[in-house]
């Protein structure tokens, strides 16, 4: 990956051809799912990462194939939509109501030491709204609007994919950005002294679902809408 062109990739891409490429990236704090319309260059100039570095990295992964089994990007996207519901949204749904309840918890505890968790409280509820409404929408209106242009595309389908997408890359970049707003508040995720272990399990399952959401996003904003759009053109 040493030309200039590969340097010129978009993360998403990179991500897209090569899934394993979104460790190296978390491993960085590089955004790979909102952020994947900037190039590995502008990524490693923003972050103050050396680029040099992770493009051996890069080419390390490149050695080995990659697994049929993870190539999203080859996937239908019927089955691809599917894939999300059933990976993704699922675990969202399962995980929602009890960080909801988790963050709430530990800041009525523990909010007078740690300010902080009052503000995450905060954004998390807002998390949980929106994404209760994105989900919805996703499965009721967007993905059944782009299992219909597979096989019979109308100009009322196409119109209502592109509406939709554009919608839903703004609540992507809520989401995401509070998710990182809630990085940055808890220093990581650091367990400190005085947290229980009811603290300890809210930060952990925080950690989790943010994970998540980055392949989440990744797969949705990098793979199933571009080609949902081309199907829209």
């Amino acid at each position: 990956m040493s030309s200039e062109s590969d340097i010129n990739t978009t993360i998403g891409e990179i991500v897209a051809n090569d899934f394993r490429a979104a460790s190296v990236f978390k491993d960085a704090g590089i955004d790979f799912c909102c952020g994947g319309n900037k190039s590995l260059s502008v990524a490693c100039k923003e972050k103050g990462t050396d680029v040099s570095y992770l493009i051996q990295q890069l080419d390390t992964l490149a050695q080995t194939p990659v697994s049929s089994a993870m190539n999203f990007k080859e996937w239908d996207l019927s089955f691809l939509s599917d894939y999300i519901v059933n990976t993704h949204h699922k675990f969202v749904l399962k995980n929602l109501p009890e960080l909801v309840f988790y963050t709430q918890k530990i800041a009525n505890v523990h909010g007078d030491h740690h300010p902080e968790l009052i503000e995450v409280a905060s954004l998390f509820a807002r998390i949980n709204e929106e994404l209760l409404k994105h989900l919805k929408n996703e499965e009721e209106i967007l993905f059944p609007a782009i299992k219909e242009a597979e096989k019979n595309s109308s100009a009322k389908v196409k119109e209502t994919i592109v509406s939709e997408i554009t919608r839903m890359q703004g609540e992507h970049e809520f989401a995401g950005g509070a998710m990182d707003k809630i990085n940055v508040l808890t220093n990581y995720y650091f367990i400190p002294e005085d947290a229980c272990n009811t603290y300890r399990v809210s930060l952990k399952l925080l950690e989790q679902f943010e994970d998540d959401l980055h392949i989440h996003v990744h797969l949705e904003n990098n793979i199933l809408y571009p080609k949902a759009l081309k199907l829209a053109e």
